[in-house]
């Protein structure tokens, strides 16, 4: 039953790429028909239009084989040794020096985030009516 569910629940997601693909190609963006259907499944979880019980099991699932995704990818870079030899070093350190960038953007945004999540907290407390018993 499990996979029934996921396989339905996927079918959702999909069902999102082809109506985002078919608005893409109805009205010849520029936008990818991928990212508009996964902007509409956005608006549609915003809204509560679509429940997020109806695709968490098939998210999910898409999520656990994610990597599967990526062996294309990385056996056809394979084919371009002769580039990798000439670039390589120049790949990982842009790969590396962006990887740096964005951890330590995640993590000073966090740290803002965090520091206005306890200024407001610290102004309601000052605002609660102060009252002796006495």
């Amino acid at each position: 039953m499990k996979i029934l569910i996921i396989l339905l629940q996927t079918g959702i997601l999909s069902l999102f790429y082809l109506v985002g693909t078919i608005i893409h190609n109805l009205f010849d963006l520029v936008i990818p028909g991928s990212i508009i259907g996964l902007i509409l499944l956005f608006l549609c979880l915003c809204l509560k239009i679509i429940p997020v019980t109806f695709i968490e099991n098939g998210a999910g699932f898409l999520l656990s084989i994610l990597v599967l995704f990526f062996i294309p990818a990385t056996v056809g870079i394979m084919n371009y040794s002769s580039l990798l030899s000439f670039h390589g070093a120049l790949f990982i350190s842009a790969i590396l020096l962006s990887t740096i960038f964005t951890i330590g953007a995640a993590g000073i945004a966090g740290q803002l985030f965090e520091k206005k999540a306890e200024k407001r907290k610290d102004e309601k407390e000052w605002k609660k009516p102060y009252s002796h018993s006495g």
